[in-house]
């Protein structure tokens, strides 16, 4: 996925319900954060009707200290650490598993109602696993690191697939270059490397985030 988004603004009744609604939004994406990670801008002081709102950015590297300082050191515990961290920040009735292989790192969360977990969109477990490959690999450790909550990535993956497969038709058919939906870096890439080895179309990506897009276009015969 692309960069996690630092900032975020939050309202409340007063300065310190705004500023308490900003830090439970932020700790999804950054498990174990603290108020002293966040510099906080005051958008309104509120008053009678009107809420009071602030502005909140999170200082990357004081998060970073305060993630790591009771982590493990294994990255595999790490990584449930950090998956854990946030399952229980969000109140989930779960379970983390971890799967190691030469390759891949993997957390699996299973549970009931893992809507929040997972987003709108898939947006929160994308910005988890973002944190989670940072938090758990270090040094020159180099494997992917995938965390998925009760079958969400195939699925979407086959949804992806499907989108593809009838982006091509089209862009074969009537042989224009042919737009596919917003997509996050990550879904982008499971676009690209479905499609890599077909010789008849290519993609490329337009746009900037977070509208940009996966293009599809027919490749020109040469006769």
């Amino acid at each position: 996925m692309t960069e996690l988004d630092t900032r975020v603004e939050a309202e409340g009744a007063s300065l310190g319900e705004a500023k308490f609604a900003a830090m439970k939004e932020l700790e999804p994406r950054f498990p174990g954060i603290t108020v002293e990670c966040v510099r906080f801008e005051v958008a309104s002081e509120g008053g009678g009707d009107d809420p009071a709102r602030v502005v909140g950015e999170v200082d990357e590297d004081a998060w970073r200290d305060v993630a790591e300082a009771d982590l493990p050191e294994e990255p595999a515990e790490r990584l449930r650490a950090v998956v854990t961290r946030v399952v229980q920040t969000l109140a989930l009735d779960a379970t983390v598993d971890i799967t190691e292989s030469d390759e891949e790192l993997l957390a699996t969360v299973e549970g009931e109602d893992l809507g929040l977990l997972i987003g709108k969109h898939g947006a929160t477990i994308d910005a988890l696993q973002h944190v989670a490959m940072r938090v758990a690999l270090r040094g020159g450790e180099r494997k992917q690191v995938t965390v998925d909550a009760a079958g969400y990535r195939a699925r979407r993956a086959e949804a992806l697939h499907r989108s593809a497969d009838r982006a091509v038709a089209d862009a074969l058919r009537y042989e224009r270059p042919v737009e596919l939906e917003p997509m996050r870096a990550l879904e982008r890439k499971v676009v690209h490397t479905y499609l890599a080895e077909r010789t008849d179309i290519e993609t490329h990506s337009e746009g900037d985030e977070p509208d940009r897009r996966l293009v599809v276009s027919p490749v020109r015969s040469e006769s």
